[in-house]
């Protein structure tokens, strides 16, 4: 009987490497990995649960110059990562209001990052906006905006939040490049896809 139980043992011991070791050959990892992980990940995989499917978000195209939101202009760090900048730099893009940490003084660059990826200070999207019902990481509660071209208030959960921040991008990208192939808010199977 001990012996099975350490055979078992073993056996899940080794699955668990296995598939630790999968993901990381793989380059492929989720947000809660990105959060302890002080290496930036190549490709994050969002909305696993989404009713269209999973999104394959390119990391390294989005933040390594591939995709740019107009000619020659990279896209930064803090277009996602918005609340990594200083409180007073966050004031001047409303509605958004949070700094994170508080007291932070630098801006996110890759550089920043590349020089001391612990201290740079990344949060990952669902440290701030959790799934409906959930209390976020960093935060007490899910952020609340107002619309601003409305006076409908919104609660930025992070389906809310990924959807505003890629499709508010990608609007942008065929606003400076008509002739881009990323997607509109319109064309969700193009990010969205279902799992063989």
């Amino acid at each position: 009987m001990r012996k099975n139980i350490l055979i078992l043992a073993a056996a899940a011991f080794l699955v668990t490497g296995f598939v630790f070791l999968a993901g990381n050959v793989a380059g492929t990892r989720t947000l809660a990995q990105t959060t302890d992980d002080p290496k930036m990940p190549e490709v994050v995989i969002l909305g696993k649960d989404a009713t269209l499917g999973q999104v394959t978000f390119n990391h390294v195209k989005h933040n390594g110059g591939t995709y740019t939101i107009s000619a020659g202009t990279p896209i930064a760090c803090i277009s996602c990562h918005h609340t990594a900048r200083p409180k007073a730099e966050v004031a001047k893009f409303p509605p958004l209001t949070t700094s994170w940490p508080a007291e932070r003084t630098t801006i996110l660059t890759a550089d920043l990052f590349a020089k001391d990826p612990k201290g740079a200070g990344v949060a990952s999207c669902r440290d701030c906006h959790a799934r409906t019902g959930m209390k976020p990481k960093l935060l007490d509660k899910i952020p609340v905006i107002k619309h601003e071209a409305s006076t409908a208030v919104m609660t930025m959960t992070n389906m809310a939040a990924f959807h505003r921040t890629c499709t508010g991008c990608h609007t942008e990208v065929k606003k400076t490049m008509p002739l881009s192939k990323g997607p509109t808010q319109m064309q969700c199977t193009m990010c969205h896809k279902k799992a063989a």
